[in-house]
Parts: C-alpha cells; structure tokens; sequence
C-alpha cells in the first residue's frame, strides 16, 4: 500500500495529487497531520507502521522522516537539513541552493508530469506573483484557467484547512482527481466555507497595528487564518512584513510571520525558526515564512524573538 503524507494547502493537495496521477496509483491512502502541527502524530505512525512505501510532500518535518523505517520518497521546497536516514530518498532543491517557490513544481519536475495543478501549487504559495513566472501562466493558459479562476481555485481548496477540517484536507486530493478544475468553482462544500472564513479575515486584517512598515496584528479565532491574514497584508496592503497572532486557536497560540521578497534578503527567516524551536514552539516554514503553535504562555517568548528582527 501506498501512503502519502502531504501539507494541508493547495500546494499539499496539488503535490499529492500530481504523484497520484503521475505514477499512476490505483491503491493508495493520504492523510495530513493534526492542521498546524508539523509533527507526524499517533494515527499517522499507526498508518506508517501497515504501508510498504511512503511519502511525505510539502511538509517540512525532516525530524519525524528521520525516525521512518521504510521506504520513503521526501519531497519539499523547504529549507531542512540533507536528511541521513539511508531508507530516504531526500528531492528538495533548497538543498543546493536553488529557491523553488512551490512543492508542486518539484514534483512536476521530478515525474515531469506538468498540468494546472502544478501552477495552483505556486498560486497557493506566492500568490499574484506566480503570474509572474512564464510557466504558470502557460500552464494555466493550456487548460482555460484564468488567473481569476487559479485565485479562486486556491482559497476554495484552502477552506478545507482554515476551516481546520482534517478530512475535508484527505478528501480534497481524491475531489481533485476526480472532478474539473471549472467544476470546482462552483464545489458548493467549499463555497460554503469560503464565505465565513473571509469574513473572519476581514475582521483581523481591519485591527492591523502598524509598526515601522510591518504590521501586527491580535485576535481571537476558531479558523485557521493567520497566513491568511498575513499575505492579506503584505501581499495586497504592501507592509514589508506581517507579525499575525492568534491568541486563542483551540486552546493554543498561533504566530505567524511573512516578510515581502525583499525583507527576505535582509532577514534570516531560518535562523527564527530555530530560535523559536528552542523554545519548544512547533515551528516551521521557509525562507519568507514562519508558522508557530505553542502554548498561549509562550506567545510572548516567541515574540521577543521575532521584535529583534523587525528594525
């Protein structure tokens, strides 16, 4: 049996969906973890234990793919370490150096199999600015998705995980493969969710505090909508960065941070992350990101952290 492992957004979906198709699986299981936690946690390591062959997409947990003891294909666009587990095969570009800004283009490249879902991958992640990159658009332009569309596409199959719905995310690959991507505009599950999820985003984006060009922000929120918020800010409102804190997610704090392109070359968003782990956050993200869970006690330790950078 096969097994798959892949982040809960668009990027996740499309990677998982793309592996599917590409090598053709008539067989197989996906699952995510617990929606924002990069842990593999106890169902997770139940279904490792009956497959034969795994693998992990766009979730950046090298730790918990160091501990498999079979077979596994880890494919990301990440910043992680080179990972030693010899029962790995590691496919990540941000090992040499090279920035890929979506999974999906990875995966695509490695089975080189390329279609729409490749670019919603890139749309989910960067946003707008996927449309500028010449291989989005053709890909796009192939199968009559405008960019309008590719957007939408994106925050309908993002609902699932902001509306913090575990097996709506499962269930999003299989919806995926079995339905056009136009058919999914109007995908009325999703549609739903999409309504009270932005009015929920709205509501924080509005309680922004500004602070030398980045923009902090509190609220209160059962939705997972700090990323949301964050690429609201910076990517539509034009902060150089968003520092994005759910006080009370589930009984847990959320912090989110996201630099523009050009902070990211002047902060050393790696370098938080681990900052932030030492504390015993649930940390992750990449070169322009970093998302957190932790104990509400220990927001204000991880925003100590994150201050020294915003100068």
């Amino acid at each position: 049996m096969h097994l798959i492992i892949h982040h809960w957004d668009t990027d996740g979906i499309t990677s998982a969906a793309l592996l599917v198709r590409a090598l053709e699986m008539e067989g197989f299981t996906n699952m995510t973890a617990p929606i924002g936690e990069f842990r593999f946690d106890e169902r997770i390591w139940e279904a490792v234990e009956k497959t034969e062959r795994l693998y992990v997409l766009d979730f950046n947990v090298p730790g918990e793919v160091e501990k498999v003891n079979i077979p596994t294909l880890f494919i990301d666009h990440h910043t992680q370490p080179r990972i030693k587990n010899p029962l790995v095969e590691q496919v990540n570009p941000s090992l040499g150096g090279e920035y890929y800004p979506s999974c999906s283009l990875v995966v695509s490249e490695h089975f080189g199999i390329w279609n729409a879902w490749s670019a919603l991958g890139v749309v989910g992640d960067i946003g707008k600015k996927a449309f500028e990159l010449d291989k989005v658009r053709k890909l796009l332009e192939r199968e009559g998705i405008s960019r309008e569309d590719a957007l939408r596409l994106v925050e309908l199959i993002d609902s699932n995980y902001i509306a913090m719905e575990r097996e709506a995310v499962g269930k999003a690959v299989e919806v995926l493969l079995s339905r056009d991507l136009k058919e999914l505009l109007e995908y009325e599950p999703w549609v739903k969710k999409v309504e009270a999820i932005r009015e929920a985003i709205e509501g924080a984006v509005s309680n922004a505090e500004e602070r030398d060009g980045f923009a902090i922000v509190h609220f209160e929120s059962p939705f997972n909508v700090i990323s949301k918020v964050a690429r609201k800010l910076v990517w539509e409102l034009g902060y150089r960065g968003a520092v994005v804190i759910n006080g009370n997610f589930h009984g847990k704090g959320q912090v989110y941070f996201r630099i523009s392109a050009k902070e990211a070359e002047m902060i050393n968003v790696a370098e938080i992350i681990e900052r932030v782990r030492a504390l015993g956050a649930n940390a992750g993200g990449k070169r322009e990101v970093l998302g957190c869970i932790c104990g509400r006690d220990k927001i204000s330790e991880v925003m100590a952290i994150i201050e020294e950078y915003l100068r």
